[in-house]
């Protein structure tokens, strides 16, 4: 059971007997004092994670070049408009009548 908690084992190794020899120490003057009280070695528990989730927003500009094309079409629209003309020709005939010669 205890195998399963999260904890330096150097500390249960190490410090325990250190620990243990100064509640010895406190026990006998805690007993002078009239206070009970047993000092254990901490216990050291499993860490834990806070997870705090940040949302960083940026600005990314996009260039979207837009050209725009005017096409102009011209259309030619041909009217006829009659426009009168008049022209006169002269002929000329000579007649000659009994010509002697």
């Amino acid at each position: 059971m205890y195998n399963q908690r999260c904890y330096d084992k150097t500390f249960a190794n190490e410090e325990y007997p250190k620990a243990m020899e100064s509640n010895k120490m406190m026990d006998n003057m805690q007993y002078v004092n009239g206070d009970c009280c047993n000092m254990c070695p901490p216990i050291m528990e499993c860490p834990r994670e806070r997870c705090c989730h940040r949302y960083i927003c940026h600005e990314v500009p996009h260039v979207i070049p837009c050209n725009t094309r005017i096409i102009n079409h011209h259309v030619y629209r041909h009217t006829y408009t009659p426009t009168y003309t008049c022209c006169e020709e002269n002929e000329y005939s000579n007649v000659y009548e009994n010509k002697c010669c």
